[in-house]
């Protein structure tokens, strides 16, 4: 299916389609390939301002737009694409304003055409990882022992927003065995100065995200540490090494996992290998035991593989990849053995 006839509402395919960037309601319309946007009082000037060329309309004209488009002569062959994920109130709209209309799921078209970036998005991408790279450098300077999880998180989200346009997903800081929890939310655990931290964090900037995963090692590493950080590191390595156009996610997951499950930790690694980014922080294509993604160029993947060992470590070393034409570009350009 083309992109021809459709209804958009989430709001990254929003602005995937039109250029402006929504936090309240917002549809788009793609009728006969014309794109018209529809939100509120409240973002219309804003819309004129970011997208001069595009159609904008009000919302409260949705409905009585959405018949004319899509509900003339021929409605009941006509096929409109649409997001799966919208919420069943919004398909219940959908389906009472266009009772006759064949709707047909558009989510795969809509993951195709954002999977493999433009060049312009490349250098955006490159832009917000290497300010990603500079800030963790930065940061880590100022973190100092005494200094809580949420006092080191906010170091690192300070200067997200100074920099660039915030933060692409919550800032994760973990101390010591806190690390052992994947999506650890930073509390009023105190640095020592001596303990591993794990750091996960992407800044935003130009509307893309970014995302890397670090750690600080502990002063005195055990002999379960090193292993740890050494298996992890190898699968990390292994799995950089294997991206290139027409390997799979699948084929991707089960490379690194295979390291790890050789290692000794296999149940220790319960995640995906990875997922794509851009304009979401989670988007296709994803490196995982069932994806069914074939790389591209031009596509971005995280190559994150991590072993948890509950009340006792945590360790995940995370890239940001860009599929090149005949290999991959690693734009995390930071050490990974001694940081």
């Amino acid at each position: 299916m083309a992109m021809k006839d459709m209804i958009l509402r989430g709001r990254a395919n929003v602005l995937a389609v039109t250029g402006v960037d929504c936090s309240g309601e917002a549809w788009a319309i793609v009728a006969d390939g014309a794109v018209t946007l529809y939100t509120d009082f409240r973002y219309i000037p804003m819309a004129h301002r970011v997208a001069p060329a595009l159609k904008v309309r009000d919302v409260k004209r949705f409905e009585a737009d959405l018949r004319r488009a899509f509900g003339g002569r021929g409605a009941a062959e006509r096929r409109v694409g649409f997001e799966k994920a919208i919420s069943v109130a919004d398909f219940e709209k959908l389906k009472k304003v266009l009772p006759r209309a064949k709707f047909v799921d558009a989510t795969r078209v809509l993951q195709r055409r954002r999977a493999v970036k433009s060049a312009d998005e490349i250098a955006k991408m490159r832009a917000a990882s290497d300010l990603n790279v500079a800030i963790w450098k930065d940061a880590r300077r100022m973190f100092r022992a005494g200094m809580t999880e949420r006092e080191m998180a906010g170091i690192i989200r300070s200067m997200m927003y100074e920099r660039g346009d915030g933060e692409a997903f919550d800032t994760i800081v973990c101390v010591g065995a806190n690390a052992a929890e994947c999506h650890h939310v930073p509390d009023g655990t105190v640095w020592n100065g001596r303990d591993g931290v794990l750091v996960d964090m992407g800044v935003k900037l130009g509307g893309y995200c970014s995302d890397m995963t670090r750690n600080i090692p502990p002063k005195r590493r055990s002999a379960l540490y090193r292993k740890v950080h050494d298996l992890v590191l190898k699968a990390n390595r292994a799995a950089i090494a294997a991206v290139k156009p027409g390997v799979t996610g699948k084929a991707l997951d089960k490379i690194a996992r295979d390291v790890i499950k050789a290692g000794g930790f296999g149940k220790c690694f319960g995640h995906s290998l990875g997922h794509g980014v851009g304009l979401e922080i989670h988007e296709p294509p994803y490196a995982s035991k069932k994806s069914d993604w074939t790389l591209k160029p031009g596509m971005f993947v995280t190559i994150e593989p991590g072993i948890y060992l509950e009340g006792n470590l945590g360790v995940r070393i995370e890239d940001l990849v860009l599929v090149t034409e005949t290999g991959c570009e690693v734009l995390t350009a930071s050490a990974k053995e001694d940081e």
